[in-house]
């Protein structure tokens, strides 16, 4: 006889998928969407732009490296849970300080595993991202209609401002850099002189603060709600908008404000994901929701000024809307998949800002110039100022 089902996901639309359970147990409602990349469950599953969101995994060898806490992006998993084709092995990895069922169940985030993560995919390829209720009991007793209605009372993504909750309470210095044989993190050299750059922690993983950090800034990072006149009091070379998670008209009704303060201050801005995209809403453009988003670590992002192709890892389900780039704002890179909007830049300033991921972790780190290109603005102004 095939064992009991211990794993249960239940779409809004009634739709269920029935699997083995792993890690902790109980219930978590979500947003689900799907991740292409093949490596990187863990960095993925700590992205705190993943929160309120479960992520499909596509790639069916998750779990086989194990965990360690060297590629952590923050203290624990953001995402509420995870989906896979296959139940995770045991780790083979020299690096692995133990495995993912086990980190998953002390973290307090539920995985399923044994159901066709293809056809998951083609659902919310084709209907867009749904919501979801997962449910994880050992002994295989569901409440079906308690989960749909879970699944349908969660009121989405949009309008939601979730960065408050994955931002930093306060302010602290950060000055490690990327991880590299043999040495593992390095610390930045505090003796070489160095621009001084405030990052705006609005969900920031820690490998663009180190991928900062290694381009040669002197980086702080502050608390999503910093106002313009907080973050001018640390008399920052450049400002740096992070990654995060949620609705970024949500997050911008505070964070607008201070980026503008910021621009009329006349310093050097580069934002990331949620980061470009509050960026965008402080210069009179509009974001919209994306029907699935773009989650993976093989995007082709083509750069207009220069005709270069890049692939990039990415991670969001809302967009800048190209049409509503007001006079002077110049659309620099765009999606191949879709064509949506990928990069902006101030014509004649040193204010630009991406959609993807340049510090990949994971993924290809076909982008890192442009933590150069903002480092060596911010040195500029550094010594303008004298």
């Amino acid at each position: 006889m095939p064992s009991k089902p211990t794993a249960c996901l239940a779409l809004a639309d009634g739709t269920l998928f029935y699997g083995k359970g792993f890690g902790a147990t109980g219930t978590r409602v979500a947003e689900l969407c799907f991740n292409t990349a093949m490596t990187g469950y863990q960095e993925i599953m700590t992205d705190p732009s993943y929160a309120g969101q479960i992520v499909t995994f596509t790639f069916p060898h998750i779990g086989n490296v194990g965990v360690t806490p060297e590629d952590d992006e923050t203290a624990d998993p953001v995402a509420e849970g995870m989906i896979v084709k296959w139940d995770p092995t045991e780790p083979s990895n020299w690096r692995a300080t133990g495995d993912l069922v086990t980190w998953l169940e002390r973290t307090g985030r539920i995985g399923m595993g044994g159901l066709d993560t293809r056809r998951l995919t083609r659902a919310i390829r084709q209907q867009g991202a749904p919501h979801v209720a997962l449910s994880h009991d050992p002994e295989g007793n569901f409440d079906i209609e308690a989960l749909v209605r879970a699944a349908r009372g969660f009121r989405g993504l949009v309008g939601l401002d979730l960065a408050k909750g994955v931002s930093c309470a306060q302010s602290y210095r950060w000055d490690e850099m990327r991880w590299a044989w043999p040495e593992g993190y390095a610390r930045r050299d505090p003796a070489i002189p160095a621009p001084k750059v405030v990052a705006l922690d609005y969900g920031a993983k820690r490998n663009i603060l180190r991928c900062l950090a290694s381009a040669g800034c002197d980086v702080t990072v502050m608390p999503a709600t910093a106002t313009a006149e907080e973050v001018l009091a640390q008399s920052p070379d450049g400002v740096f908008l992070s990654n995060g998670p949620g609705d970024p008209a949500a997050t911008g009704a505070y964070a607008v404000p201070m980026i503008r303060g910021v621009l009329d201050a006349d310093i050097p801005v580069f934002g990331i994901c949620l980061g470009h995209q509050m960026l965008a809403l402080a210069l009179g453009a509009t974001t919209i929701k994306m029907n699935h988003g773009h989650h993976g670590a093989n995007h082709p992002v083509k750069d207009l000024e220069t005709g270069k192709v890049e692939i990039t890892s990415m991670n969001h389900g809302f967009t800048v809307d190209s049409q509503t780039l007001p006079g002077g704002v110049r659309e620099t890179h765009v999606s191949l998949f879709d064509g949506s909007n990928c990069g902006i830049r101030v014509e004649g300033r040193p204010v630009f800002s991406v959609q993807y991921h340049p510090e990949a972790s994971p993924g290809p780190q076909d982008s890192f110039y442009l933590f150069e290109r903002f480092a060596e603005a911010a040195r500029a102004r550094a010594g303008a100022r004298g």
